[in-house]
């Protein structure tokens, strides 16, 4: 009897040993600011939490990322509704309902075998932004159309509209921006650079205006001021996780566990997340690792 028990305990060990081994490595990507090296962290760090094995790999272009992750080289990417649309599916109707564009990307990137996940309580949409002192010179611009304006009647002033470079090169970027809201801006005016080095060309003054994102904690801490898109040219850009359909098929389970985080973060969350990190100068493991300290998250069925 004693024999018997002990081999079945022995076999329940190594099935147990067994299931544990079958959890797949997950390949994260993450592209190249701080919100998405934040994302990734805490993604990994939550999963690993469950047993999986995690890889990731920062630093990327939108299209370098995108065409990773379509052949195959990164399982699980945090996307945005807005990005998928314009720049991966090329969508040229002009969508502003958030729950209606990210049904449209569900469809269009299921037929690409990427499945996006249940979304996050927040969009990372583009804004521009006026540095503090520029912002009490010219009180009266509060809308991007209204910037246009000063623009227009200080051409001859040329200011300087820092901007990072891939939004400059994008479809939903600055070509569409200026058409849409006729900004009177060429080489002369454009400073492209990385995007943490718009923000502080902002909050030393060296520019006019800038490209910024609304969910960046510098934003509150450098006095940087948003101008309202009165055009509605920026779609929403909900977050969201977005995995290969060949991984979700062979562990249906991680919809369930990635579903709370997602519903974990909204706008105030990664604000103060990525002013923790640009602002303080934490590294993004840490921050996620207090995150999901102060945040016990508990998993549901998918």
């Amino acid at each position: 009897m004693k024999r018997i028990t002990l081999i079945l305990g022995a076999a329940l060990l190594f099935a147990g040993f067994a299931q544990a081994a079958e959890k797949p490595l997950i390949r994260i990507g993450a592209r190249v600011f701080t919100e998405q090296t934040i994302l990734a962290e805490i993604t990994a760090q939550y999963l690993e939490s469950k047993g999986y094995k995690t890889r990731i790999t920062a630093g990327l272009g939108s299209n370098l990322a995108r065409q990773a992750q379509e052949t195959g080289q990164l399982d699980l990417m945090w996307e945005y509704t807005g990005v998928s649309l314009v720049a991966y599916n090329h969508v040229d109707e002009r969508m502003t309902d958030p729950a209606a564009t990210y049904a449209l990307v569900k469809k269009l990137d299921s037929e690409k075998d990427l499945i996006w996940l249940a979304p996050s309580r927040f969009s990372n949409t583009y804004a521009l932004g006026l540095p503090r002192k520029v912002a009490e010179a010219y009180p009266q611009i509060d809308t991007i159309s209204q910037l246009s304006q000063a623009l227009r009647d200080e051409k001859d002033r040329k200011h300087l509209v820092a901007l990072d470079t891939e939004f400059a090169n994008r479809p939903d970027g600055l070509v569409g921006l200026k058409e849409t809201y006729d900004l009177q801006v060429g080489r002369e005016n454009i400073r492209q650079m990385n995007s943490g080095l718009v923000y502080t060309a902002l909050r030393n003054n060296q520019a006019f205006c800038g490209l910024v994102y609304t969910t960046d904690g510098r934003l509150d801490a450098f006095g940087i001021k948003l101008l309202e898109d009165d055009k509605h040219y920026f779609p929403d850009y909900t977050a969201a996780p977005v995995i290969r359909k060949q991984l979700l098929d062979a562990s249906p389970e991680l919809a369930g566990l990635l579903k709370p985080l997602a519903e974990a973060l909204d706008g105030d969350t990664m604000r103060h997340l990525s002013a923790q990190a640009d602002v303080e100068h934490r590294s993004p493991r840490l921050v996620a690792a207090e995150f999901l300290r102060e945040h016990p998250i508990s998993e549901v069925q998918p």
